[in-house]
């Protein structure tokens, strides 16, 4: 759902600013998603559902009988698999909190919710809408509905941060029980206007050793209160970890439905490593033709390799050298021998007797230059 009633100035998703969603807009792209899922549907046949993610965007802007359509449709369209982890990105504002019953009556289990901070000050830098007492008061609404999952955000390393200001959102964040926690590093992406002030010299972030410290702090800090690092950036306590996250670091299918979706294939016959499809990331082309890609890419050998070692990278059990060989035909090293010797050696990666391999602390902390290597 590509609707926000304001984009985010680090924010570089397929995304709409709509300050209020007509009934008619909302109708006419609820309509767009059911026919792509109609078109696309065949490519996934014979799968159960695993999950079902709804973001953005702001995807809890949809109005509840929008995204009960949604959730039968898909339902329909891939039966017999119940039950399935049905997530909801949420912000925190007074409309998405009165429809939360409703959303729960729709099927949905799991709310994400962008709290991002609990300063205000570092809220408005970083240009979200809400305030500190909106996060609390969601989050109240959400316990009192009874979702039986809840995911927050929380973004470091935002302009102005210090680490006492990240303290203080850990306190905040731990005191609210959530059952997973995703703490992202701020990244400046292309294209974006937190991009550009940078490049201007107008935007006054951390320096790179205290955004390392930050890192480090976030993980000792979770790991104290229960819970476990299963990816780079997401903690869970044990057994409530994303079903919908997972299956993009394992590289398994993934159909992406809307504006500037993504999709993972399944393999096939004639492309086993499957293939990537990127849908319009603009409006009016994807409502004119949904299901029709704006690209399309066929994962080759070389690419799937990269990306296996990558992602697999990304999670707290690494890459397992004996299933990258059996879908490969080697282990990593065979293919990576020069950037493994070279990783090792900077203290960045750890590789076990077998020829596993994951990341160290440091390594962890300097990631984007790891995963350089190989693609």
């Amino acid at each position: 759902m590509p609707f926000c009633e304001r984009v985010c100035p680090y924010c570089d998703f397929a995304v709409v600013a709509a300050r209020t969603l007509p009934p008619e807009t909302e109708s006419r792209y609820v309509d767009a998603l059911l026919a792509e899922l109609a078109l696309r549907r065949d490519a996934f046949a014979e799968r159960t559902l695993a999950s079902l993610y709804l973001g953005g965007g702001t995807p809890s802007l949809l109005r509840p009988a929008s995204l009960t359509r949604i959730a039968d449709a898909v339902r329909s369209a891939f039966p017999g698999s119940e039950p399935v982890e049905i997530t909801l990105e949420v912000n925190p504002s007074s409309v998405e909190r009165a429809r939360l019953p409703d959303f729960r009556a729709a099927g949905v289990n799991r709310i994400s919710l962008g709290a991002q901070s609990f300063d205000d000050a570092t809220l408005k830098r970083l240009g979200r809408a809400h305030r500190a007492e909106a996060v609390h008061a969601t989050l109240d609404a959400i316990r009192t509905t009874g979702f039986a999952s809840l995911s927050l955000d929380l973004i470091f390393g935002a302009p102005g941060q210090a680490a006492s200001t990240l303290s203080a959102d850990l306190d905040a964040a731990i005191a609210a029980a959530p059952d997973h926690v995703s703490a992202y590093e701020l990244t400046l992406e292309v294209g974006t206007p937190f991009a550009a002030a940078a490049a201007r010299g107008r935007l006054r972030l951390p320096q790179e050793d205290d955004v390392a410290a930050m890192q480090e702090q976030v993980e000792k800090r979770l790991a104290v209160a229960g819970y476990q690092r299963y990816e780079i950036s997401n903690y869970a306590h044990p057994g409530r970890e994303s079903v919908h996250n997972r299956r993009y670091w394992e590289r398994r299918p993934v159909l992406g439905l809307g504006m500037g979706a993504v999709s993972t294939d399944p393999p096939t016959a004639a492309n086993p490593h499957g293939v990537r499809r990127a849908n319009p990331r603009d409006l009016s082309r994807y409502l004119a033709a949904p299901g029709v890609a704006a690209s399309c890419e066929v994962l080759t050998p070389r690419i799937a390799r990269g990306e296996a070692i990558f992602l697999g990278l990304r999670t707290a059990r690494g890459v397992d050298a004996s299933a990258f060989a059996q879908e490969f035909g080697a282990a990593p090293r065979h293919f990576f021998a020069t950037a493994i010797e070279r990783l090792r050696g900077d203290g960045l990666l750890a590789e076990a007797e077998g020829g596993d391999l994951r990341l160290t602390p440091r390594g962890r902390s300097l990631a984007d230059s790891v995963f350089e290597w190989f693609v």
